[in-house]
């Protein structure tokens, strides 16, 4: 079993008893992964998109429990030291850990985006919040025209909402 696939296991069994958060990490990273192949990311800068996808939101549990709220900037604080306990349990190398701690610390954050795995993890994660939170077209339309950069996932926002 590869780092992701144990990964991915890993991050299931942490959302026990939660499947809508289990289905929406692995959402992100088939996007991401499918993303970040159209690009031609390298095999490494894929291996950090695809990690990062499935831990992007791992500080929702604990953020719900300190806040009371699964609030972004509560999931960017907590979410980065849950994550790399977790890589690190399971052999990830130190400079995979380190991009990945600083995408899922700034994952809701939608400026300053520093490279085309953190520009593709956040349009994956918004393809499938969008449609999760069924939001209407002039939403679409309007995060298709401030955060989609990609052609990859501009094309997929087009053909999975209709748009132009």
């Amino acid at each position: 079993m590869t780092k992701l696939e144990q990964l991915a296991f890993k991050m299931t069994e942490y959302y026990a008893a939660d499947p809508a958060r289990v289905q929406h990490f692995i959402k992100v990273h088939a996007f991401a992964h499918l993303i970040g192949v159209s690009e031609g990311l390298s095999e490494k800068e894929l291996f950090i998109l695809e990690t990062a996808a499935l831990v992007h939101d791992i500080g929702i549990k604990k953020a719900e429990e300190v806040y009371g709220s699964s609030a972004g900037h509560y999931q960017e604080e907590l979410g980065p030291a849950i994550a790399e306990e977790m890589l690190e349990e399971l052999g990830f190398d130190h400079d995979v850990t380190d991009r990945v701690r600083h995408l899922v610390a700034h994952h809701h954050t939608y400026t300053d985006i520093d490279g085309a795995d953190y520009q593709i993890l956040v349009e994956a994660d918004f393809l499938v919040n969008l449609y999760e939170n069924s939001e209407p077209v002039s939403a679409v339309k309007a995060a298709y025209a401030k955060i989609f950069r990609t052609e990859s996932g501009k094309r997929l926002c087009r053909a999975m909402f209709g748009i132009n």
